[in-house]
């Protein structure tokens, strides 16, 4: 196994250098801080060859669900088989119009109270809107079973379609949407665009919401792409910035994020500033998130790295990136039952530089 280099601010690319001297965006760590930025070790290559990967689910037994943004597939990955044959096709999403950023993206696997058989939720483009649907699992998650939408009329464009999904800790439902190329409807709060909804596991808005009986949970963002909850029960998203900033934010229920009237940290006590910011946003771009032990680990797309935020209190410290090697683009990062983290590459999406075998999904170790 082999220590990742470090990149800093920029896109300068640093070799391995003792832990004192590793830069940090806007700054760099006191000896004390070392140990709040845990050293990070490719693993191995858990699976290659899938085709424009977008979401990632873990199934009961260990094993994951990967969904494929054009071909609308539901992939199968044992981590225990070998590379080349270790991925199957579970089966289709019905109903998936791929274009653009839109198609079959992000996915979310659970087991409904009171059943023993977990259900997989999937948000899609169909021809007439972004929608989520709920599929039975068959066969131990090795089939595809009923497919039922069950929150449709998500406003749908070729970009900024959202499309992550989180199982809440209390059998609910989160989706991020994006803006859809329209940004005043991210403050309207009867559109279902540029928000983050909080549904029940039938669709319905869940019991607490900000406001009684919709589904909105917050409003005002751009394009939500990684959403996660931390160890207190608490939501955090990331989301891409227009020009200037990137962000990662802690949501409030009810909290208003200020798009498009603003981007990054601003004065007006309408809205809630981002816990982090990149800029440019050329250095991120972040997508898929995952927590572990109190620190995001943010994939990112443009900035071709991970990175590295601690949380501290309802506060973000300074962020760290690694650079997995000659990776490529990252889409989506995942906590595995195993404690170990799996990063998803997304270099055949169309903006990316495929590379042999691509898209690949890495296993990472944090120590």
């Amino acid at each position: 196994m082999r220590v990742f280099r470090l990149a800093t601010g920029g896109l300068l690319t640093l070799s391995l250098i003792p832990a004192l001297i590793l830069s940090l965006v806007l700054g760099s760590p006191a000896v004390a801080d070392v140990a709040d930025y845990p050293a990070i070790k490719v693993t191995r290559v858990v699976a290659s060859g899938l085709d424009t990967p977008w979401g990632l689910a873990f199934l009961p037994d260990g094993s994951a669900l990967v969904s494929e943004r054009d071909s609308g597939k539901i992939k199968r990955i044992d981590p225990r088989g070998r590379v080349g044959t270790n991925v199957t096709t579970v089966g289709r999403i019905k109903g998936v119009a791929s274009a653009g950023e839109g198609g079959l993206l992000g996915i979310a696997v659970a087991t409904p109270q009171g059943s023993s058989a977990p259900v997989l939720f999937a948000y899609l483009t169909s021809r007439s809107d972004n929608r989520v649907v709920r599929v039975q699992l068959l066969k131990g998650g090795k089939r595809l079973g009923k497919q039922q939408p069950i929150v449709t009329r998500i406003p749908k464009a070729t970009n900024h379609n959202g499309g992550r999904l989180l199982v809440g800790t209390d059998q609910t439902l989160f989706i991020a949407t994006g803006d859809a190329g329209d940004p005043k409807s991210a403050q309207d709060r009867g559109l279902l665009s540029g928000k983050v909804l909080r549904v029940d596991f039938d669709g319905q808005p869940a019991a607490g919401n900000p406001r009684s009986g919709s589904p909105v949970f917050t409003l005002g963002h751009r394009n939500v792409q990684g959403l996660d909850v931390d160890g207190k029960g608490r939501v955090w998203a990331s989301e891409f910035g227009e020009r200037d900033a990137d962000e990662l934010n802690l949501l409030v229920p009810g909290g208003n994020y200020g798009w498009p009237l603003f981007e990054g940290r601003g004065k007006d006590a309408r809205f809630i500033n981002p816990s982090t910011v990149w800029s440019p946003t050329s250095t991120a771009s972040p997508s898929g998130i995952a927590i572990k032990n109190d620190v995001v680990y943010v994939a990112s797309l443009r900035g071709e790295r991970l990175w590295q935020v601690p949380i501290r209190g309802a506060k973000t410290r300074k962020a760290k990136s690694w650079v997995l090697g000659d990776r490529g683009r990252l889409r989506t990062i995942a906590l595995a039952p195993d404690g170990s983290l799996w990063v998803i590459t997304s270099n055949t999406d169309g903006r990316g530089s495929p590379r042999s075998k691509d898209d690949k999904i890495i296993q990472l170790s944090i120590r």
